[in-house]
């Protein structure tokens, strides 16, 4: 359909080039159209530029949510990103992706990385790391951050329901790791259990004794992946990933600078950065939803004559009937600003 709609644009154009000698007919059939085909085509002229029109505005809403905040989205996020708009806007990802093939925006594509660790403990968690609930599986680790011929250090906790602790350092002394597990039991001991498992890889900071002992101290039991398997680790991998393609320090001179970076990525991740596996929420959100019941999308179903919040994990039991709930499937976790006097400067 669009390559004979093309056929008839390039048709109407030669026609109406000063100086043509060529019929309608002819045209048509060297083009190998039908000539009713291209009057139908010339009658749905207005319907046409309409519909462009449309195009046109709904892919300012893409473009928009495409560079909210200066990260660049794919096509998922980009349809969540529309849903938490005021008033919500509800783009299906197939009209999104035909806009942006049709105006040329394309997606950033992520390629997959290792990381290769070693093995001195054994591995609990065993990749399991969405079945135990909040703050029962912590996972940590570190990640290098290159700028202006230096590096940045960011040490994380974070687990599969809530934001946990971070910890940006300018140098890899075990203190800035020792810090970030501090954080987490100051912060959040009292919702600690002696289930809780803190998972880790096989580095020097992990099996140092001050380690150690706080996560002993805290009662919590130790894990570590083992040697050369990233994906015992993978959803803190998979974090450090996406920070990595969507923030941009080179051109940062100073490792205030690239604080100031890192504090906003986290804070836009926490709050704004919508995950499909957390039924299109952002992190914050999810956790407030699974905690409270109350999903903060509103539909385009109407219930007499108000719009109601429903979520994407509710169906129907049978026709006419309630809904029931299905339990939502876990994503990637949150991580917590701690208090600005956290940060070894």
């Amino acid at each position: 359909m669009k390559i004979a709609s093309n056929k008839f644009a390039i048709i109407h154009d030669i026609i109406n080039t000063p100086g043509n000698v060529l019929r309608i007919d002819e045209l048509c059939k060297t083009a190998g159209v039908s000539r009713s085909g291209y009057y139908n085509w010339l009658k749905s002229e207005d319907k046409r530029k309409e519909k462009d029109m449309q195009d046109r505005k709904d892919f300012e809403l893409i473009l928009e949510a495409f560079k909210h905040r200066g990260y660049d989205k794919g096509i998922r996020g980009i349809h969540m990103r529309l849903l938490h708009m005021d008033p919500p806007v509800h783009m299906n990802v197939k009209k999104i992706q035909r806009l942006m093939r049709k105006y040329g925006l394309l997606c950033p594509r992520r390629m997959a990385k290792a990381l290769k660790t070693s093995n001195y403990a054994d591995n609990l968690v065993q990749r399991k790391f969405r079945e135990h609930g909040a703050r029962k599986i912590l996972l940590t680790d570190i990640t290098y951050l290159p700028y202006n011929g230096t590096f940045a250090y960011l040490s994380t906790i974070i687990d599969a329901f809530t934001k946990l602790s971070y910890v940006l350092s300018d140098n890899l002394k075990v203190d800035f790791v020792l810090l970030t597990v501090q954080q987490l039991v100051d912060t959040h001991g009292i919702s600690l259990s002696e289930e809780t498992i803190i998972h880790s890889d096989q580095g020097v900071h992990y099996t140092s004794y001050k380690f150690i002992e706080i996560v002993n101290d805290a009662k919590l039991r130790q894990s570590m992946s083992r040697r050369g398997n990233c994906w015992d680790n993978a959803p803190q991998e998979s974090f450090f990933g996406h920070m990595k393609d969507e923030i941009d320090i080179t051109n940062c001179s100073t490792f205030d600078e690239v604080k100031a970076i890192v504090d906003d990525w986290i804070d836009y991740y926490n709050n704004e950065r919508y995950q499909w596996g957390l039924a299109k929420l952002a992190p914050n959100e999810y956790y407030n939803y699974i905690t409270t019941g109350i999903y903060p999308i509103a539909s385009t179903r109407q219930t007499g004559g108000s719009l109601r919040a429903i979520s994407p994990y509710y169906r129907p039991a049978s026709k006419g009937a309630g809904f029931h709930f299905v339990q939502a499937l876990l994503s990637l976790p949150l991580l917590l600003a701690p208090p600005r006097g956290y940060f070894t400067l």
